[in-house]
Order: C-alpha cells, then structure tokens, then sequence
C-alpha cells in the first residue's frame, strides 16, 4: 500500500531539464549561501548556478571527457555541487567518493570506476599527489582550492574561467547535449570497505522519479531554506538536501562541520533539516542537560511541555514556539521541519521535537533506491514507524513470519540498473524489477511499514527462533550510561544454542557523573552497566536475553552517515 499524492509538482525529464526549469522559475533567487573567509555570507541567484554549471561542463568536454566517469570528492561545499550537475547533465558519469575513506580506498575506487578524472578539494590534494604516482587511469585532478595549475594539476577556478569563456565564444557542445534519462549517469559506492563495496548504478530517471514522489508527499516550497549537514556523497543528502532542494527553488547553506551545526543553524536560520538520529538523539539530549543545570527548571520545562500539550491537542492552540523560544533560537529560530533517515530514530526524540513545536519526520531508504522508499508526512505519521509506501511504489513482505515480519520487497521507477560490474550481485537482489531490501519490516492495516532489521543480521537459535540485533540495541542505548552498543549471536559449544551477546560502550562521563569521580575503571564501568543490561533483560522473553557482554573503550568504526560497520567490529 504506498501514500496519496497530496502536492502538485511539476514534471521534469531528467536533471538538466530540472535544472533549466528552476534557472528560469527561480532565476533571481539565492540558490545558495557561501561563507566567505570574513564569516560573512554571499548569495549566488539560480541564474548564476545554471551559467556555472553550463560552463563547468563546457569545460569538461573540451578535455575529452564525454561519456568519462568523472569522481568527485571533498567536504560539503558549492564547488560539489557544481561538478555533480556539470557531469551528468551533458559530460558523462558522476562518480560520489567518500571524503573520509583512506588514500588505499579512494585509489581503489578511481580503478574500478575507471575514472579519467577526480575533482577534490584542497585538503585531499597530498593524497592525490600519491595517488597521481601509483595509477594512469586518471588523466585530470583539478583542486577545487588552488588558484593556479600546477605539477600537473588543474585549477578548478581556471578551469571554470576557460568554460566561460568557451560559452561566451559560441560553444554549445555542452548546452545542446541530449541525457538519456534511462542510461547510468551515477555511479554510487555503498559503504563498506573496498572490497565490500558494490558499485550502485543510477540514472537521471531513478533520481528524478524519486524527488518527483518525495515532493507530492513532503511539502517545500521556494520560501524554503536548508542547512546541508550530511555528506554529499551519500544519495540521501544528495537527493534529498541538493537536488530535491534545487527542484523547489530553495536556498543552500552548508555547515563547517559537526562541531560548528549549532553556530551555522543560528546564521543561516534553515526552515529544513536532514539528519541522522545520532545527530537529533544528541540534540534532544543537550536541550535536556541544559535545563539541568539551572535549579528548578527540569520541572518547570516538563510543566511547560504539559500545558502547551493540552492546549494543542484539546483546543488547536499553539504556543509552542513562543514558550520554547530558547531552543528555536537555538535552532535558527525558523524550523519547521526535519526530516531523519539512515537508521530508526528513538520515537521518544521525534515526539519530544513536537512537543517543542518542531516537527521530525522519520524516513527510510537506500542508495539502491536513488534514495527514498517509504516516508512520514506531516499530518499523518508514527513515530516509531518509517512511514508508508511512496506515490507510485510497490511493494510487499516476502515470506512473513507469524508475526507479519518478513524481507521489505519494492518496485518503482527510484529502483536502480544494478551493480556496476557485479551481474552475479545483481541477480540476487533485483528480480523481475523487483528489488529485495534485505531489510525486516512488517505492515500495519493502514500501509504504515515498521522495520525490525537487517535479514542478514538476524539471529536465529537452536529452536528457530528470530532475534533482531538492532531491536535488542535500541533498548541497550536508552540507558544513559550506553553511549552504543553492538549485539549479535554466538554459539555455545557445549550446548550447541546460539546465545545473544552485545558489546557495550559506556557513557564514561555519565558514570563518572553518577560516581562522583572524574575517572573511571573499566570494572566500575561494567558494574554501572551490569544493573541496565539485567533491565533490559527483565522486559524480554529467555531466549531473547542477553547472555554476556563485555565493555569496549573506543567507540565503533562507522559509516558516513554514523551507522556502525558491523562487518568490521563484529569478532567472533
């Protein structure tokens, strides 16, 4: 069962289409605001994003480069965004890396792309200047940063410069190009080590199909603004927080960093936000721990979030942005919505958000889908659920269990070509234009899909049971002193059962808080966590308990949008 369309959108045939359309509809307009080195902002209007596009390209073919991949790699940033749309609206393949993957893996990933050309800021350039001596595949590195050629490396400004003028000379190579909307114009790694990694393969259809479906249910409009804090590379930020922006004709901020969101959000005053739950969990958390340190106002916050509940819920009173106005000026002080994806969000945060009078919207997707499957919109939702079907999707259970929880199968026009060299991958996960998630959920009657985990995470015991590691993790991370935790199944050689075991990070400066002591031991540590895991354990049938845990002194490895890597933590 998937969502009615509830906004009217306006069709687009691919993204140089979409990007001609908003040139024009939003040409005066600020498209983006770029922080210059005196912290001041300055806009750039659509008309000068579309020319900047349109010369970037023009530049790219005359390198040569039609129909290259052409990779990309940096920091959040307008220079980014340019190289995204330049390549695939007439150049030929855009290839997303990740800025934070070592200089093994990011070479590793320009020779299984094939890439004729990265374009990386200037914080990448020692890498690239490595790299450059171990590999022919590439023919240009142009840094975004550099004012100047040199040593064999381009300028990304010069290079711009050069279209310009190309374009002013008559050159419509690039402008006149025709996209196949249905051919692979982007190639995403998912995340995982380089040999893990499959190589997703989209095209201007998958994407477009996507915003077109996000924006019937979701509205934005041109009045809009967002604070990009998600890497680019991931195609939920990139979809979602680039180009569905750019389709609505809102404007583009991007932060400086995790540690600089909240100075960002306070000078960019975003209405919009995509995050992760780590990001809004951590938020949510602060706002608390800020009222506790003034006497009394713990209470008085709970008293206020009360009353103002009452009054919205009886009478359709809200005085929720005026009664926390501290923690929207905190915010920016415009916030309408935020909207979180990646992984399952405590629906405890989500509802605390609208207590305060922002609203936060759970999603669900991935890059396999260009990226979003299902969505909550805003006047029919559940919190604790990712949200119904998008306008247009199949999709169903496959093989349920007694308990309707079975492997999320899908099919749209968001559904990738397949795996980039990969036919055997391929083969299993698409199937007669479907596409199996591998991720557990069930359906409610009213359509609204609930996820339990991953299919390959699943622990099964002796008597068939079925554990989900991340349900038994959620519970875990709701004590204070967890920061996060990791389970899965081992088996017990002497009774042949698979028991659950977790691997627990502590929140040592909550237990140091608890203690009185500015340090603590790893034996006080257990022993503060011991009482939390047999809580835990209360709340839950036998063969669902955890058995054993152990204690960990770093946090887990993780990906770019700060979801553990289980594959790399998980030791037998």
């Amino acid at each position: 069962m998937a969502a009615n369309s509830i906004y009217p959108i306006h069709p687009i045939t691919d993204l140089k289409d979409m990007l001609e359309q908003s040139g024009r509809l939003f040409a005066e307009k600020d498209a983006f605001w770029i922080k210059s080195d005196n912290e001041s902002y300055k806009g750039i209007k659509y008309r000068e994003f579309k020319k900047d596009v349109d010369a970037l390209g023009t530049a790219f073919l005359s390198l040569g480069l039609k129909g290259a991949f052409i990779a990309v790699i940096g920091e959040n940033r307008y220079e980014w965004c340019l190289t995204y749309l330049a390549a695939v609206n007439g150049t030929g393949i855009t290839v997303p890396l990740d800025k934070e993957l070592p200089p093994v893996e990011v070479e590793n990933l320009l020779q299984r792309s094939g890439a004729r050309a990265v374009i990386f800021s200037g914080k990448h350039e020692k890498e690239m200047r490595q790299i450059s001596a171990s590999i022919s595949t590439v023919k240009y590195y142009i840094n975004m940063d550099a004012a100047e050629d040199e040593q064999g490396f381009m300028s990304f400004n010069r290079l711009l410069g050069k279209g310009r003028e190309l374009l002013e000379g008559g050159d419509c190579s690039y402008t006149d190009a025709k996209i196949n909307a249905e051919e692979m114009s982007i190639l995403l790694f998912t995340s995982g080590t380089t040999d893990l990694a499959k190589g997703v393969m989209l095209s201007h259809k998958n994407i477009c199909w996507d915003i077109m479906a996000v924006s019937s249910i979701i509205y934005i409009d041109p009045n809009d603004s967002v604070l990009s804090i998600l890497p680019l590379h991931h195609t939920y930020e990139c979809t979602c927080g680039f180009l569905l922006m750019i389709y609505s004709g809102c404007r583009i901020s991007f932060t400086e960093g995790l540690k600089h969101i909240g100075k960002n959000l306070k000078e960019t005053s975003p209405t919009l936000l995509l995050a992760v739950p780590l990001i809004l969990e951590g938020m949510y958390k602060k706002i608390w721990e800020q009222a506790a340190k003034k006497k009394g106002m713990t209470t008085k916050l709970k008293i206020a979030l009360f009353i103002s509940g009452i009054l919205y819920d009886t009478f359709k009173i809200d005085v929720r942005r005026k009664l926390f106005h501290q923690v929207h000026e905190n915010i920016g002080g415009k916030m309408r919505l935020v909207i979180s994806g990646a992984a399952a969000i405590d629906p405890k945060v989500s509802k605390g958000f609208r207590a305060l009078g922002v609203k936060v919207l759970q999603g669900y997707g991935l890059t396999e889908c260009s990226p979003i499957v299902t969505a909550n919109m805003e006047n029919n939702f559940r919190d604790d659920s990712i949200g119904m079907l998008l306008p247009g999707m199949e999709g169903r259970i496959e093989n349920p269990n007694a308990d309707g929880v079975g492997e999320l199968v899908v099919k749209g026009g968001n559904v990738m070509l397949g795996y980039f060299g990969n036919t055997l991958a391929t083969g299993k996960i698409l199937k007669d234009g479907w596409l199996y998630t591998g991720d557990l959920c069930r359906m409610d009657i009213s359509g609204f899909y609930y996820m339990t985990g991953r299919k390959k995470n699943v622990i099964v015991t002796k008597n068939g049971k079925n554990i989900y590691p991340e349900e038994v993790e959620a519970y875990l991370n709701k004590s204070p002193y967890i920061l996060e935790s990791l389970v899965w199944g081992k088996l017990d050689d002497e009774s042949e059962e698979t028991f659950v075991y977790a691997q627990i990070v502590p929140a040592l400066d909550m237990i140091a808080e608890k203690l009185g002591k500015q340090d603590v031991s790893q034996d006080e540590a257990f022993n503060a966590i011991e009482p939390e895991v047999k809580a835990v354990n209360r709340n839950k049938p036998l063969y669902k308990r955890i058995r054993r845990f152990t204690i960990r002194e770093e946090e887990f490895a993780k990906t770019s949008t700060k979801k553990i890597k289980r594959y790399v933590e998980r030791i037998e």
